[in-house]
């Protein structure tokens, strides 16, 4: 049967390629372009796509923290902060994911990334509140701050180039326990940036970056999701609407007692899913990637045939 491009289903299909493009080329690193088309951000394209037009902030890979004089707070008492992450860190609290609960971060955990909540756009989880008061009290008393953890990278750790998919927050991170080193090091979008204690970063994490530490120490960090300063007060109160009530779905947990987010609960047996596809892959990669293609390929003539 032919295909037919009715006006609706064509606008379908612009309001996602042309972001997409935009989001694949706007950069000097890329993903591959079947990669990206089959990423978890391209679902996210149009929506982020006015996260930019509307952005009252820079459109580059990095941002000079100073520029975002709110968080001033967290460099100020980063000694604080550092003395909670590491009893955290020294009593095991700061793990990887117990099961498929933690679709965001899913992929690092067997690369040697750890992460312990403090908050993921909601209320601060239980846990946090009784191991780290001190740092959810400060982290909760500044409002652009919707997301928080602690996050761990072992020596010899490595976390391929990748894209976040939400442009609606911008990324901060924080030294606390860190190699002092370059060779501890993320690029993003080909510029290399690497951690020091009590110095922060910011970037933005919907441009393609990758991390490394090459040294023989671990790198604690603390990792907030800052909400993107937009132009317009009707934007900035779609992306609040989005952050309380989309992001949050993505929500896990620390401790087996805690809530599970919808998203994450959903994701659960795709997860295990994923698991036997990997092994799949491994077995014969171009036998899977025929069939992942042929898959795409049905699925967008199933979307636009008549």
């Amino acid at each position: 049967m032919p295909l037919a491009i009715t006006a609706p289903r064509l606008i379908v299909l612009m309001a996602f390629l042309v972001p997409t493009l935009y989001l694949h080329f706007r950069g000097r690193v890329r993903l591959k372009l079947l990669r990206q088309l089959g990423n978890h951000s391209t679902l996210l394209a149009p929506y982020n796509a006015l996260m930019y037009l509307f952005s009252a902030v820079a459109i580059r890979p990095v941002l000079d923290p100073r520029d975002f004089p709110d968080l001033a707070p967290l460099q100020e008492n980063w000694r604080m902060i550092h003395e909670e992450a590491l009893r955290l860190y020294e009593a095991g609290h700061i793990q990887v994911a117990t099961g498929h609960n933690d679709v965001g971060f899913n992929s690092f955990f067997k690369r040697g990334w750890k992460r312990f909540y403090l908050k993921w756009y909601g209320e601060p989880l239980p846990s946090a509140l009784s191991l780290c008061p001190n740092t959810v009290k400060l982290v909760e008393s500044l409002k652009s701050v919707h997301a928080a953890m602690f996050a761990v990278l072992m020596p010899g750790a490595k976390l391929n180039p990748h894209r976040d998919p939400f442009a609606g927050s911008l990324r901060y991170h924080l030294g606390l326990i860190t190699p002092n080193s370059d060779d501890c090091r993320m690029y993003v979008d080909g510029q290399l940036c690497s951690w020091r204690d009590g110095v922060p970063l910011m970037f933005d994490e919907t441009y393609v970056h990758s991390v490394e530490n090459r040294t023989d120490q671990y790198r604690v960090i603390l990792f907030c999701d800052v909400e993107r300063p937009l132009r317009t007060r009707l934007m900035t109160a779609v992306n609040r609407f989005v952050c309380h009530h989309v992001m949050r779905a993505a929500s896990t947990q620390n401790v087996e007692t805690e809530r599970i987010g919808l998203i994450n609960r959903i994701y659960a047996p795709i997860g295990r899913l994923g698991e036997l596809l990997g092994r799949a892959k491994r077995a014969n990669r171009t036998l899977f990637n025929l069939a992942k293609y042929a898959l795409i390929a049905g699925l967008l003539y199933w979307m636009f045939a008549a």
